[in-house]
């Protein structure tokens, strides 16, 4: 199996967007970039009135990992009866997987609360809502580095781009390179801002939710799903190439 190309090419921006996150996690385990966080939560609340409070909030429901996961799961499926293969589904399996086992797992190791933590339960100090490792809280008060709505966005939106092209090739239709570039990109930026700005995670949550996600999107782009083997005979023509013409 060859890797499919991504860009940037070469595993060098993979080593790098890890490195910036691991930066950024000792740089606030060093109480950094605290006033950064402050600054920019304090702008958030003094500038939330309700219309923009909730035009926000219906947003944010770009990122909501559990309808992203189903949807993808559904198209796979789809995707897999048109074609008659098992394929499809392997992407959102995969990224399912992934998020499982990187984004869960990172916060509950960094133990971060919200910038909401101190206007509700734990209703701790503004001091007390900036450090990470606060293994004292309970798991579900410090839960917020890095931003997992970021993340998902990133790696949902992008298994979907992927399965685009084609399920519409399938029904003898094309994608516009345009429109895979959009549903990669502005979901993501739009989640990004809109869960600084409710106050749900810091700014520096979401930047290593946007390094995680980046870097999980790379890995499964990376991968060539065509020619992934699978056990007992092919379910389709091995010239039905699914994936490898696409974006």
């Amino acid at each position: 199996m060859r890797l499919r190309p991504v860009r940037p090419a070469g595993w060098w921006y993979d080593v790098l967007l890890l490195a910036a996150l691991a930066g950024l996690t000792v740089a606030l385990t060093a109480h950094h970039l605290f006033d950064v966080d402050r600054a920019v939560a304090d702008w958030a609340q003094a500038h939330r009135p309700p219309v923009a409070y909730w035009v926000a909030r219906v947003l944010n429901l770009l990122g909501q990992g559990t309808p992203l996961t189903l949807i993808a799961a559904g198209l796979g499926v789809l995707l897999a009866v048109r074609t008659r293969s098992i394929r499809p589904v392997l992407p959102a399996v995969v990224a399912f997987v992934l998020t499982y086992l990187t984004i869960g797992p990172l916060k509950v190791w960094t133990a971060r609360p919200a910038p909401s933590a101190s206007i509700k339960e734990p209703f701790l100090s503004p001091e007390q809502t900036l450090p990470l490792f606060q293994e004292h809280l309970p798991v579900r008060f410090a839960q917020s580095y890095p931003s997992g709505h970021v993340a998902n966005a990133i790696v949902w939106y992008g298994v979907l781009a992927l399965l685009l092209a084609p399920l519409l090739r399938s029904y003898g239709r094309t994608v516009p390179p345009r429109l895979v570039l959009a549903i990669r990109v502005l979901p993501p930026l739009i989640v990004l801002s809109t869960t600084t700005y409710l106050g749900w995670h810091w700014l520096t949550d979401s930047v290593a939710g946007l390094l995680l996600g980046l870097f999980l999107d790379r890995l499964l782009h990376r991968v060539p799903w065509d020619d992934v083997p699978l056990p007992g005979r092919p379910l389709w023509s091995e010239r039905t190439r699914l994936f490898t013409s696409g974006p």
